[in-house]
């Protein structure tokens, strides 16, 4: 009688198996008590359980000893009496010891350390070789046998580096009394087996669902055939296969792992009988994907393709999207669409995580949340997020950027509500953060506050008290991790802190809370494996560590929509199954080169190839192929890139076309369904903004520079003079070339001030001084000091070199001088102001007016055509005497002093031939502006004349340009 039997992929796996347990058990509730069932995973064993509820109705039933393969020993005592297994190391405390292993042998071979963070993600490749090697039931001190000297150079240095495995690793694992995880599996399903040998169980015994890719697994199967009570159940072996594809499968197949176990078993796929007498209702279906799958020493069979009926494909549909947010948005509406028919079940599965999340998200639209089987990495997570923002807010010693990202987040409240706490941040942010940085640390901050605000200053203290002394620590060239975590996790708490509501409370609390608590807890245990670190390190070390762990909801999904991830997938069902990112490189994945074998050396030493692994994710896309109702999505581009169909699609397509068959259904309307649900009922097209406020609100009051502004850009004096909106500065903002400008305009005033008739000795040697201590007083960044300063210097000799020349000409200087002029209008008065850079006095009298530009000064055309009118309208002012100090005069000439740094340092241009006219002209522009807007029915527009438009605004963003500007001013026409 055979013990080994198969559930074809058309038949829902728990369900039909929770039917033959029933079946089998009667009336006798004990019988189907005394079953022991083992499944591959927990979430296989919790689905069965699901299934014998559905069956019965929910009424109340002694189940079967669920048992997961990979945790034969996690609920109960050795049943056998077998010798107790030594304990595996846990998993961080393992990663961290691999770690330390990683440095310190770099550190010895004298060649560049690595990074914690990035000896970490070695020591994660090398757990993954570790756990492989143990499936596979080899022994780590066998890298030894495979000669350096047979390989090319690089291996021979990667086979040296895995000397830790097999000199150190052995050592560390016997001091500590542990095994490998792989071991201890190994270990306990030999003791099981043995102990089956000795004592054979009189009760029935079921192994379900495993493929035995596993060789423990596979020696367990064949054990459980051997019991008297002993059964084997596996998922969707191809039966109908013919001889010689069954001879010629390879490792990317997905019966292979069957033809191996089935061999380790000792019987032939002949003998295999099915579990239940019900045909797959399936067939033809599954006889395609067969023909599809054929090895490929076998496809000359194509020629003789037997035809297929046309309903073969029905209930299969295929969607090519153009990329992967179509093809999120399609899946949502599918799976949305599933919960409109009462008790229908619907899933994703895919091994793309991006797509995962993206189909999260379009259903939240709905206030859907799905179950995700892989769950969110614990760094995404709101305390997860905290704990690393926290961490590089006190290793950026507080820098702007950093301290406002850890502030905001929701869980910071340093003690106060969180409500008042924000409420300050903003304050501190507006206060010191906008512009250039501000000195390192908390110190550097109160120095910007200058006891302004006394609440922003406490604020401030306390966040010094709270991160002290973790900033220290972070700061010390050396400390242990254990105590910079220890520290960490305190600072966390401590910030977390609100007004009448402990931190642990609010950090540890809820779900992901507690999650992210157990994460604080192996993080306090395993730190100690891995030894000192440079505090600068910490942050990114923390990152690393956090990626490997994932936070898993168990409440508030929906309870009929999932995505499951192909592993997950295995024995589930639902009414309706996506497989999403069908693109060859994700489903299947690449088969990746080995990072610490070639395939020979892969297969010297017994490892299995790379493709075994397409061959698993062929099995899972068979059985997922066989749903009653499933959908293929692929997108056609990712990121612009475009993408290959998985070759399961290909060659499924090719098949199709030779027996006559295509997908029936037009997938194409989830595509524009998707498309409607973000796009407006109509297209309007918005016009400038145009507002035309009263005239006692329109300013009667303007500088010269703002003339021209009010001239190419209304809207901008609008936003500024009437709704009184100011730009910030960027957060952390270097400095900019306006302040450069500034800086080198305070310069040469302070130089003319300071030598206002005869010059020094060396008159560069003192603008450069001056220079100096003006940069220290505004720039605190030396990269920025870097990049400005030799353009300052360039710039000082040429200034020196100019002022020599003029000197003798001029009877008096005035540096930044204010004036102003009233001008009759309409309305009333209206008040010109200007702040002259630079007015020079000849001892003919005669005035010249110099404007410093560290940009690209206006041309001569601009200037005559009145767009650039400041220095004219400043010889206006003059020539009426509006300037304090200075007598009313002509002005001879208008230059423009462009200080461009570089090689020469500057160079004077004059702004038209003739100031007089220019000037005339200038005052006639501003009465006709001021005549017009003093009419109520002027508006402010925005650029009115885009070919004169500003080459930059702050305003930009405020009126809408880009919605509304045509085309020609985007192109500059």
């Amino acid at each position: 009688m055979t013990a080994v039997f198969t559930l074809p992929p058309g038949l829902p796996f728990v369900e039909s198996l929770a039917a033959h347990l029933l079946a089998e058990a009667g009336d006798n509730p004990m019988v189907l008590a005394g079953m022991e069932v083992l499944l591959p995973t927990r979430r296989a064993c919790r689905a069965l359980a699901d299934a014998f509820l559905r069956l019965t109705g929910g009424r109340p039933l002694l189940l079967p000893r669920l048992t997961p393969l990979g945790d034969l020993d996690s609920d109960e005592p050795d049943p056998a009496g077998t010798a107790e297994v030594a304990p595996a190391l846990p998993a961080l405390e393992r990663r961290l010891t691999l770690t330390r292993l990683v440095l310190a042998m770099e550190a010895g071979r004298g060649g560049q350390t690595p990074l914690p963070d990035q000896a970490l993600r070695l020591a994660s490749e090398l757990a993954r070789l570790l756990d492989e090697i143990g499936a596979e039931r080899l022994d780590p001190a066998g890298l030894a046998a495979l000669v350096p000297d047979e390989h090319a150079a690089h291996w021979q240095v990667t086979l040296n580096f895995l000397s830790i495995l097999t000199q150190v690793w052995p050592s560390i694992l016997a001091e500590r009394g542990a095994i490998e995880p792989s071991e201890r599996l190994n270990q306990i399903v030999a003791a099981r087996i043995a102990a089956w040998t000795r004592s054979p169980p009189t009760h029935p015994v079921i192994a379900a669902g495993s493929t035995g890719s596993r060789p423990a697994i596979a020696d367990l199967l064949a054990a459980i055939t051997a019991l008297p009570n002993g059964r084997v159940i596996l998922p969707g072996l191809d039966t109908d296969i013919d001889d010689s594809s069954w001879a010629a499968l390879d490792p990317g197949h997905p019966q292979y792992g069957f033809k191996a176990v089935l061999t380790r078993i000792g019987i032939e796929r002949r003998e295999v009988k099915p579990l239940l007498p019900t045909p797959d209702p399936r067939v033809d279906r599954m006889r395609l994907l067969t023909e599809a799958l054929r090895p490929a020493a076998t496809c000359e069979a194509w020629r003789d393709l037997i035809p297929l009926p046309p309903e073969t494909l029905a209930g299969v549909t295929r969607l090519d999207a153009p990329g992967p947010r179509e093809e999120a948005g399609a899946i949502a509406l599918m799976l949305r669409e599933a919960l409109d028919v009462a008790g229908r079940t619907a899933a994703l599965i895919t091994p793309d995580r991006a797509l995962a999340r993206r189909v999260g998200d379009e259903l939240e639209r709905w206030g859907i949340r799905i179950d995700d089987s892989a769950g969110r990495p614990l760094n995404l997570t709101e305390p997860g997020a905290f704990l690393r923002l926290s961490a590089r807010m006190a290793a950026e010693d507080f820098a702007p950027i950093e301290m406002l990202a850890c502030l905001k987040h929701p869980l910071a409240a340093g003690g106060r509500s969180p409500a008042a706490f924000r409420a300050l941040v903003r304050r501190l942010e507006i206060a010191v953060l906008h512009g250039p940085r501000p000195a390192t640390g908390t110190a550097g901050l109160r120095d910007a506050l200058k006891n302004k605000d006394p609440a922003l200053t406490a604020l401030v203290d306390d966040l010094e008290i709270l991160a002290g002394p973790f900033v220290t620590l972070l700061a010390a060239p050396e400390a242990t991790l254990a105590d910079i975590a220890r520290v960490h996790l305190e600072f966390a708490e401590a910030l977390a802190t609100a007004d009448g509501q402990p931190g642990p409370i609010r950090l540890w609390g809820g779900e992901i809370g507690e999650a992210a608590a157990r994460f604080a807890a192996e993080l306090n245990e395993a730190a100690p494996a891995l030894g000192t670190i440079a505090g600068r390190h910490y942050p990114a070390l923390l990152e690393e560590m956090m990626a490997g762990a994932v936070v898993r909801s168990t409440w508030e999904t929906h309870p009929r929509l999932h995505i499951w991830g192909p592993l997950e997938a295995r024995l589930q069902q639902a009414d309706i199954l996506i497989l999403g990112g069908l693109n060859e490189g994700t489903w299947p994945g690449a088969a990746e080169a080995d990072p610490w074998m070639s395939r020979p050396m892969r297969a010297a030493f017994g490892l299995p190839p790379p493709e075994r692994r397409i061959g698993l994710a062929a099995h899972d896309f068979t059985q997922g192929f066989a749903a009653p109702r499933v959908v293929l999505t692929r997108a056609r581009r990712v990121e612009g890139t475009p993408t290959v169909p998985s070759r399961w699609l290909t060659r499924l397509e090719a098949v199709m076309t030779a027996c006559g068959l295509s997908f029936v259904e037009d997938t194409t309307q989830w595509l524009e369904w998707h498309d409607l649900l973000d796009r407006p009922g109509q297209w309007v097209r918005p016009t400038p903004p145009a507002p035309r406020p009263p005239v006692t609100a329109r300013p009667r009051r303007l500088s010269v520079t703002e003339i021209e502004t009010w001239m190419r850009d209304p809207y901008a004096i609008y936003a500024k003079r009437i709704l009184k909106l100011t730009a910030l500065d960027p957060i952390d903002a270097d400095a900019s070339a306006a302040e450069y400008g500034s800086m080198v305009h305070l310069v040469l005033e302070r130089f003319v001030n300071a030598f206002p008739h005869r010059l020094p000795p060396d008159p560069t040697a003192e603008l450069i001084a001056i220079g100096r201590a003006v940069f220290a007083e505004a720039v605190a960044s030396p990269s920025v000091w870097a990049f400005w300063w030799p353009r300052f210097v360039a710039i000082a000799g040429w200034v020196a070199e100019r002022e020599a020349e003029r000197r003798p000409e001029l009877e008096s200087i005035h540096a930044e001088v204010r004036g102003e002029l009233e001008i009759d209008a309409p309305a009333g008065p209206f008040t010109l102001i200007a702040k002259a850079d630079r007015i020079d006095r000849r001892k003919d009298g005669a005035l010249e007016l110099i404007d410093y530009k560290t940009g690209q000064p206006p041309t001569i055309r601009e200037v005559a055509a009145g767009y650039a009118p400041q220095l004219p309208l400043e010889a206006a002012i003059a020539h009426r005497g509006g300037f304090a100090g200075i007598p009313a005069a002509e002005t001879a000439r208008l230059l423009y002093w462009r200080l461009k740094g570089g090689e020469p340092g500057g160079e004077e241009r004059p702004a038209g031939a003739d100031a007089a006219t220019l000037a005339d002209e200038a005052l006639d522009g501003l009465r006709a502006l001021i005549a017009v807007f003093d009419d109520p029915n002027t508006p402010y527009a925005a650029r009115p004349h885009p070919e004169h438009a500003p080459k930059y605004s702050d305003y930009l963003h405020l009126a809408r340009v880009r919605e509304w500007a045509s085309g020609s001013e985007d192109d500059g026409e």
